[in-house]
């Protein structure tokens, strides 16, 4: 591929051109992608790396090549591709879901479904979930926490949170005798103190699994009291499956369906991975609904939506899907991965926590397994790291401390096993260097020191800043340190 600048000449011009609130991944030393090919990403230099976190893709180019070389236009004209499409997708949902709105983006699919959700009924409050993400419009930002909780925004007074049923870090956790029912009585009670204030509830909206909240996958049953207590408020329930539909769990094309087949959302949206990064999404729901949007009057109309080179890329995609068998891959590369970093898990104390399905999963790190603190500055070093041995991993949840894992599909055990053995050792030299600091200040017969001494400084995976003298005095026990990672005050080099 031809280069028009240098690495350099373009991070400079899309620092001058390009909105900065786009960051960049890896933001101290960005990698200027050229070329990808299946689960491996290419850089100006040759330089491959292993891409485990872009969900986007699947693998398609001819079926986009071929539809633009014959005809491209927008949907109010009669087409194959487009009804062919809808009907191949509908196919792979409940019988109930079969009115399909094609769009270009999961935040206009998400944006849509709330209006058909306000239409329906006629209600107006939405109950969301703490730390989710659900797109970049006015609409979405108002009922993303991940979002509107770091901004100026505030929460609107038709926003409703509800707790993330995380059953590792969250309020009722895997000791409890049913999280299910203890996290959606919450949603219970909201509905509750809403009605109270005159307040109708529209919709319940969740991703299937939690992406952006720290790779979160609810206790069994909760979808089904929850979505059983918004349909008695007269709500609808949203399944946003943007990030992690299309087969990326294995077992199911859609993650909801691992709730189980008494488990039917009223609407679905989908995108990312639909169209292999051509801009394609949409929204699935049912008769009744769609014909509630249809009767206000006002049409829906979308110039590029389900056009037929974005319909034909997702037959493609579908069809690859099929033929590659990219979800018994997902079941048999995830299975595999999994087993992995649980071994891992057990080799290193960072590890406190390995969730996921299929190729979706989470690696919780904690400073103390037994207080589950954080370990935020570790997984920010970890991901630097994987970067230098040309690993792409990147960390979220609310506290930035868990490593997605979301490659392309097509990831293969290989690829799963290259992936842990890197990231073994990263992991050995950082718990190592935090013995050798923790060894140099603590001793059995000595209270805990506020000051770490001058050789910590030598250690090259930390940072040659200024120390942060404070002390927790709830990490002492008889005037002796408990924690040794409390005594890690500097950060660690990024």
């Amino acid at each position: 591929m031809c280069e028009l600048y240098s690495k350099q000449d373009t991070l400079e011009l899309r620092r001058k051109h390009i909105g900065p609130s786009c960051k960049v991944f890896f933001a101290e030393d960005p990698i200027k992608i050229v070329q990808a090919q299946r689960q491996y990403m290419f850089d100006e230099r040759g330089d491959r790396y292993l891409d485990c976190i872009n969900n986007v893709a699947h693998e398609v180019v001819k079926a986009a090549v071929k539809q633009m070389e014959l005809l491209n236009t927008n949907s109010r004209f009669l087409h194959d591709n487009i009804v062919e499409y809808a009907r191949r997708l509908v196919a792979t949902l409940p019988e109930e879901l079969s009115v399909c709105y094609f769009t270009n983006s999961g935040s206009e699919a998400n944006d849509l479904a709330l209006r058909l959700a306000r239409q329906f009924r006629d209600h107006q409050d939405v109950i969301t979930l703490d730390h989710a993400y659900h797109g970049h419009l006015s609409s979405l930002i108002e009922i993303s926490p991940y979002k509107f909780r770091k901004g100026k925004d505030v929460k609107k007074a038709f926003v409703h949170v509800a707790p993330t049923p995380d059953t590792y870090r969250g309020k009722y956790r895997e000791d409890h005798a049913d999280p299910a029912s203890a996290y959606a009585d919450e949603v219970k009670e909201i509905i509750k103190e809403a009605h109270n204030n005159g307040r109708k509830i529209a919709a319940f909206i969740a991703e299937s699994m939690q992406s952006c909240g720290g790779q979160i996958i609810p206790p069994a049953g909760y979808f089904q009291k929850v979505a059983e207590y918004v349909h008695r408020a007269g709500g609808v329930f949203i399944a946003d499956e943007v990030q992690v539909g299309f087969g990326r769990v294995g077992k199911h094309f859609w993650s909801f369906q691992m709730h189980g087949e008494d488990f039917v959302p009223d609407i679905v949206t989908m995108g990312k991975p639909m169209g292999n990064g051509h801009p394609m999404a949409c929204v699935v729901t049912t008769k009744e609904i769609a014909e509630a949007f249809s009767s206000s009057g006002m049409e829906y109309f979308n110039t590029y939506g389900g056009n037929p080179v974005s319909s034909a890329v997702g037959l493609a995609v579908l069809n690859i899907i099929e033929n590659e068998d990219l979800q018994g891959n997902a079941i048999r590369v995830g299975d595999y991965l999994t087993k992995l970093l649980n071994k891992q898990k057990a080799k290193h104390t960072l590890i406190g926590e390995i969730r996921g399905i299929g190729l979706f999963i989470g690696i919780d790190l904690v400073k103390d397994r037994q207080k589950r603190t954080p370990a935020t500055e570790e997984a920010q070093h970890i991901i630097y790291k994987m970067k230098e041995k040309r690993v792409l991993l990147s960390a979220d949840g609310p506290h930035r401390n868990v490593l997605k894992i979301k490659p392309p599909m097509c990831f293969t055990e290989e690829d799963a096993k290259f992936m842990v053995d890197q990231l073994d050792e990263i992991l050995t030299v950082l718990e190592e260097g935090i013995g050798a600091q923790s060894e140099s200040v603590i001793s059995e017969n000595a209270p805990c020191r506020a000051k770490m001494p001058n050789e910590a400084h030598s250690l090259e995976w930390l940072d040659d800043g200024t120390l942060d003298p404070r002390e927790n005095p709830s990490r002492k026990r008889n005037g002796l340190c408990t924690d040794k990672h409390s005594l890690l005050s500097k950060k660690l080099k990024t």
